[in-house]
């Protein structure tokens, strides 16, 4: 037991000195602030309710930068093409919790640490649901996804040469074309979907089908143009410690249970 203490606190020890001389390299790169910011409509994750951006995301960023010791700024910039193009440019530091694809990793570095899983699902009108078990099962027919959206795993090419699909921006927009027979089915993440069926709910006129199109997660991604990528490395440290202690799972399901019963007293009301 003794031995367990003193290699626990030695790890402390060590992780404190890392995260110290990181947060030095930092302030002598030019990182005075870390400007973090995401996707603006993606709950549980993160989202923008009209103030400021909240979420699970939102929440772990906080607690990771608190954890270091660096100041920080949680920004809104604007609908997610615009956050990408900020990330791009170099008007951000942080992306939170994205798909890491070969597009962005042109000027982004990410994580080898998960921020939360995030598996794609197909969802459709109830009476409405076909059976699929594979990818060439949604060719055909008409489909809906969010602009910007990337999946991995070979699906974006996939998406690209073979399905008939209709981009827009928010997720509200998908979900009305797919009441309206619009389209077939709208591709995005499972948990964002369920989030917004319980947020307005619509669970009884729409589902997910039960084969995901991937079993992906997301990442963080730290802008390269940024001053602040050298905290990458204390940043995916602390992150790798909190998915030992399960807790970004555990924010991803407080950010569902919210909306959950958010849903259900305004329809007390």
């Amino acid at each position: 037991m003794r031995t367990t203490c003193i290699r626990k606190r030695c790890i402390h020890i060590a992780t404190a000195l890392l995260l110290a001389g990181i947060a030095a390299a930092s302030q002598a790169a030019g990182c005075q602030r870390v400007i973090v910011t995401t996707h603006p409509d993606y709950k549980p994750f993160h989202w923008y309710d009209g103030k400021a951006l909240t979420g699970a995301s939102v929440e772990l960023a906080t607690r990771i930068l608190d954890d270091m010791r660096y100041p920080y700024e949680i920004r809104y910039v604007g609908p997610w093409p615009r956050v990408l193009k900020e990330a791009e440019a170099g008007n951000v530091d942080i992306v939170m919790s994205l798909k890491s694809t070969p597009e962005r990793r042109e000027y982004m570095e990410f994580t080898s640490e998960p921020a939360f899983p995030n598996p794609m699902a197909v969802f459709v009108r109830k009476d409405k649901a076909f059976a699929f078990t594979r990818w060439e099962d949604l060719i055909g027919k008409r489909g809906g996804v969010n602009s910007g959206d990337r999946y991995g795993e070979g699906f974006d090419e996939f998406l690209h040469d073979k399905l008939n699909i209709e981009p827009v921006n928010e997720a509200a927009q998908n979900f009305r074309k797919l009441g309206a027979e619009r389209i077939d089915y709208y591709i995005t993440g499972l948990y964002p979907g369920m989030a917004y069926l319980a947020d307005n709910k619509l669970g009884q006129q729409f589902t997910a089908l039960g084969k995901p199109i991937n079993s992906g997660v997301v990442q963080v991604g730290f802008v390269k143009k940024s001053p602040c990528l050298v905290l990458l490395q204390g940043f995916n440290l602390r992150l790798q410690q909190l998915n030992e202690k399960g807790e970004p799972k555990k924010l991803l399901e407080k950010y569902l249970g919210t909306l959950r019963d958010a849903g259900k007293d305004s329809g007390k009301r």
